[in-house]
């Protein structure tokens, strides 16, 4: 199989590993920066060039395309599916799930638990939107924030519209979700491989914080997730599109909620905790599928 990982820095944990795995495997891997790929759109079809050199004959191809570059990533990945390459990871199943409001339309219409989320534009409708909710504590999320980065707590209701208020005030984009207290700061992070979860890792925020984000100095311990964990994480990936999702939940009283959908989880945390080799499954299931097309 010969083998394209879009990756900024060939130098990082994951895209190490996944070169490694592959290698291993007997494939032949090449890290590309995306933002050095660059296309020819036409109706007589479809050419990438890297560095002045064509780029053909891929057979898989493993994005891990980092939030800052998504709208150019996604555009390189899918000239790549034009040209015939697999991917996990297709390029519209990623946009839906980096765009938080989306996602969790999407995963709700299908039945998926989730923490009560509300959304709205105009400030006149601050005081309803937030009694739609319930009373606080209030968690707001940018829609595409990441590793924790824009997620905030507020626990009085005036500290809520304070919040909503400076975020419309920036032109952010941002949802209101309950705060699930029997959590006590913790979550778990399934990692879905096809249909399958290969690791799971229950991720405890630090003390004086809610976000269990490794990236924020939380800790992660292996857990194995339930039978109920590991099917919402994988109807999850599924109703996303993603062959390859960092699934996160949350044990809550009335059963696992989907807190969020990566689709560039990362493998340095979960493989040192579970000791799988995750990165190897990954490869394992694009070979299987990328054969399956040729």
């Amino acid at each position: 199989m010969k083998l394209a990982i879009l990756s900024r820095n060939s130098k990082l944990y994951s895209t190490r590993r996944l070169v490694e795995a592959g290698r291993q495997r007997g494939h032949t891997v090449r890290v590309l920066d995306p933002l050095r790929c660059y296309m020819r759109i036409a109706s007589s079809g479809f050419q990438l060039h890297y560095k002045g050199r064509s780029l053909a004959g891929y057979d898989a191809v493993i994005p891990r395309i980092g939030a800052s570059i998504t709208r150019y990533g996604t555009a390189v990945l899918r000239q790549f599916e034009l040209m015939g390459t697999y991917s996990p990871n297709p390029s519209d199943a990623i946009l839906r799930a980096r765009d938080k409001l989306r996602a969790h339309q999407l995963l709700a219409a299908q039945g998926i638990d989730l923490p009560v989320t509300v959304f709205g534009d105009n400030p006149d409708d601050t005081s309803d939107l937030l009694s739609m909710l319930g009373p606080p504590p209030h968690v707001i999320k940018l829609n595409e924030g990441a590793q924790g980065a824009g997620v905030m707590l507020t626990e009085k209701p005036s500290a809520s519209r304070s919040v909503v208020e400076a975020l419309r005030g920036l032109y952010a984009s941002f949802v209101v979700q309950e705060f699930i207290g029997e959590a006590e700061g913790a979550d778990l992070r399934c990692f879905v491989v096809g249909d399958e979860v290969v690791a799971s890792m229950r991720r405890q925020a630090p003390e004086g914080d809610f976000r269990s984000n490794l990236h924020r100095g939380g800790t992660a311990l292996h857990v194995a997730a339930t039978d109920e964990e590991r099917a919402v994480a994988i109807r999850a990936a599924r109703v996303l599109g993603l062959g390859v999702a960092g699934v996160d939940l949350i044990r809550a009283k009335r059963g696992p909620l989907v807190l969020e959908v990566n689709s560039t989880p990362g493998l340095e945390g979960i493989e040192a905790v579970c000791g799988v080799d995750v990165a190897g499954r990954m490869v394992e299931h694009l070979a299987i599928h990328a054969e399956q097309r040729a």
